[in-house]
């Protein structure tokens, strides 16, 4: 991690010494008088040019000095690691940094697998912000890094002093595993906690306060900052909702279109993410009011009390009547749902396609219930556009290979509209459902772009149709094996969007086979092999 390393120690040398035998060399040609004062605009041309010079190395010098402190263990800077699978935990990182800087303490944020353990064994501390995606994986950019140092390296860490925060959802059995790993695997080596994991379920804001606070203890300067707030949310309206797949065997899909209520449309890229909050149906609210025995129209704090709950995680137990001006503020917002842009920003709005998610009772989901069923059109929606780097767009240049099913169509969507914009007609689309003649997702759309030549190959599967040779994605990637090889040979990204559970698994295992556990590795950490999924 040193930049005064041997090596650039020679490089400069080299270079130094190249110069001076050019000079003599240069000077053993020159046959007048040796010196002869150049013409005055030439005096201040080399002034210019020197002074320029000089003012790049001194920024070149200034922007290498964290990563030098660090390197030599100046125990007044930090590094902070990341690893993400959807932006959130890298948007923490450079928070974090950002109020490190604010506090008078310097801090390098940057992705975990650009860590080794030699180099973390010249660290003198390290804050881990990493996420855990799937049943317990590590998030795709950090795989390899978690196979080969992570999991077998025994350098000693005993210098290194530490902090985990580990991002999850308890809604999967294996809540922040790959955080747990890590954690577990530097005290192995020797290091030392800072303080205890944090363990965060779905951004929930306490957690992240705890992590402030605590970073409160690395720079007293922080105690002064203000709480870190909920993300902010824009009011969007619901301009258009309709059933897309009436008839179908599985769950109905809806198609949304939502637009800013006050005009201004942010900036996003195709692979981002829209952030709903979500609310309860009336009826829920309505219930739990009643069996608490308070009425919803009561005003609090200038809002019905109704207004208050519908929005908020409901307590088992109701509050004292006489106390909801401060009960009110004590209410957890209910978690946010994450849904893939289907749409680019010169569409005008944000569109999503949305898989309406009923629970064994039969009752709906939160999200898809809110988005799908309760909300009436015209309704505002609570949502806020989260980058995604982790599945932007490559370069247009390069081929693009893009399998999904189900509702994952608006993600691969989104990429195809950039495709088009960009020029890029070198796209390969593979693409599973039920039936061909009830789930053809934006099907009329494909076809019509697969005309103009912009979708090279469009093949889609159906699983429920007798008459299909392939039944589901992975077995139609199986099929096309050599066509796989040959597009990656040609630069190829390959981009997966939808299931977590059956497709993204069977599909990985697929190119396992097709391409090698080796070379299949080598695209998920170079970032030709990209996963959306949930």
């Amino acid at each position: 991690m040193s930049l005064a390393s041997p090596r650039v120690w020679l490089g400069n040398g080299v270079i130094l010494l190249a110069l001076a035998v050019l000079a003599a060399w240069l000077g053993s040609l020159h046959a007048g008088p040796w010196w002869s004062a150049p013409a005055p605009h030439r005096w201040h041309w080399a002034g210019l040019s020197l002074a320029a010079y000089a003012i790049v190395c001194f920024g070149l010098w200034l922007r290498g000095r964290p990563r030098v402190a660090a390197a030599r263990g100046d125990d007044s800077n930090l590094l902070i690691a990341w690893a993400s699978q959807t932006g959130f935990a890298r948007e923490l990182a450079e928070r974090s940094a950002t109020a490190l800087h604010q506090a008078g303490v310097g801090a390098h944020a940057l992705p975990l697998d650009a860590l080794d353990a030699n180099q973390l064994s010249r660290v003198p501390r390290l804050l881990c912000i990493v996420s855990t995606t799937g049943e317990g994986d590590a998030p795709d950019h950090v795989q390899a890094a978690e196979r080969t140092w992570l999991a077998g390296s025994d350098t000693d860490l005993a210098a290194l002093r530490y902090a985990v925060l580990a991002l999850g959802d308890r809604r999967y059995a294996q809540f922040c595993a790959f955080g747990r790993r890590l954690d577990a695997r530097l005290q192995a080596q020797g290091a030392t906690p800072l303080f205890a994991r944090i363990e965060v379920d779905n951004a929930e804001p306490q957690s992240l306060q705890q992590w402030q606070q605590r970073l409160a203890e690395l720079a007293p300067a922080l105690a002064t900052q203000a709480d870190w707030s909920v993300p902010s949310y824009a009011d969007w309206q619901l301009q258009q909702r309709g059933h897309v797949n009436p008839g179908s065997a599985g769950a109905a899909v809806y198609r949304l279109r939502l637009i800013p209520c006050d005009g201004h449309l942010p900036q996003w890229s195709a692979g981002d993410i829209a952030e709903i909050r979500p609310q309860h149906s009336p009826q829920v609210v309505e219930t739990w009011l009643q069996r608490h025995r308070l009425d919803g129209t009561q005003q609090v704090q200038g809002r019905s009390l109704h207004a208050w709950l519908s929005g908020a995680t409901l307590p088992d137990d109701g509050p004292d009547i006489t106390s909801l001006d401060t009960w009110v503020y004590t209410l957890a917002a209910l978690p946010h749902r994450d849904y893939s842009l289907a749409s680019l920003r010169d569409e005008g709005h944000a569109e999503l396609l949305i898989r309406q998610h009923l629970h064994a009772d039969g009752t709906p989901g939160l999200g898809s219930g809110w988005l799908c069923q309760v909300a009436p059109i015209g309704a505002r929606i609570a949502l806020r556009v989260r980058t995604n780097p982790g599945f932007h767009p490559p370069a247009a240049a390069q081929p693009m290979l893009l399998i999904g099913n189900g509702t994952g169509i608006a993600g691969l969507r989104a990429h195809l509209r950039a495709r088009i914009a960009a020029g890029a007609r070198h796209n390969w689309l593979l693409f599973g459902e039920r039936n061909a003649a009830y789930d053809t997702l934006y099907g009329d759309e494909l076809e019509h772009w697969q005309r103009d030549g912009w979708i090279e190959r469009l093949d889609r599967v159906y699983s429920r149709d007798s008459s299909q040779p392939y039944r589901y994605v992975q077995h139609a990637l199986a099929a096309a094996a050599a066509d796989v090889r040959a597009w990656v040979a040609q630069g190829a990204c390959v981009y997966v969007c939808g299931s977590l559970r059956g497709m993204a698994p069977e599909v990985d295992a697929t190119l396992d086979s097709i391409l090698g556990i080796d070379l299949k590795q080598a695209l998920l950490s170079s970032g030709r092999y990209r996963r959306d999924v949930y």
